[in-house]
């Protein structure tokens, strides 16, 4: 049986043949582990992937649900021309401090948005006065998924493509008598995906660097 040595092992391999050595990103993980950043950012893979989907759907405005450090939103701004926007949603102060510096050292400030507080209060807002978005990114507190879910629909473009993360929780997304809110989070926005006529998904495991768990990606009508 493949152990997480193995996973990890592979990444690595992956990291050598497709993702140069880049020291704005380095320094971006370093900044956030010095500040005591939980490091639950997307791996470097992971980031490069969210940086092709956004450059295969020729995005221009995108939403990023979950900013912490600004790892992924680095990685965004970056598949955009430049005249496009990141809008990117962080409830902690701190964590949004951080990632705006990140993102300006980064060169990507003329191309973020950082927006301080709790999510569900800024989306209303990006509603009655912001772009409507072609790729939305979510990836936030779990419990609240199915709510992103529901404002994703509302702020996407037709066409728009919407990738959640950590969707599988180490298996335990199976589990419908779990305790866990995040899983049962998760496990609602899997319904409510499964119930929308307005959204076609699907659902990729991954394993590696950050364990196992995985992805949905879904397309607006």
């Amino acid at each position: 049986m493949l152990t997480n040595n193995v996973w990890h092992d592979v990444d690595e391999y992956f990291f050598e043949k497709l993702i140069p050595v880049d020291k704005t990103l380095d320094n971006v993980l370093q900044t956030n582990k010095n500040a005591n950043i939980p490091e639950i950012d997307v791996s470097p893979t992971q980031g490069k992937l969210l940086y092709l989907l956004a450059k295969i759907k020729g995005a221009q405005n995108i939403l990023e649900i979950g900013t912490l450090g600004g790892y992924s939103s680095v990685w965004l701004a970056r598949a955009l021309p430049e005249t496009g926007k990141v809008y990117t949603l962080e409830i902690d102060p701190t964590y949004a401090e951080i990632a705006k510096q990140n993102i300006l050292q980064a060169g990507c400030g003329h191309k973020v948005e950082v927006i301080v507080g709790n999510a569900l209060d800024s989306l209303p807002i990006l509603k009655k006065s912001g772009p409507l978005f072609d790729f939305i990114f979510i990836d936030a507190d779990k419990p609240n998924n199915p709510q992103y879910l529901k404002w994703a629909l509302e702020l996407a473009n037709t066409g728009a493509l919407i990738i959640a993360d950590n969707v599988v929780r180490n298996g335990e997304v199976i589990d419908s008598k779990s305790e866990d809110e995040r899983v049962q989070g998760v496990r609602h926005f899997m319904d409510l995906l499964e119930q929308e006529p307005r959204i076609e998904a699907t659902a990729i495991q991954t394993v590696g660097i950050k364990g196992y768990d995985g992805f949905v990606l879904a397309t607006v009508k």
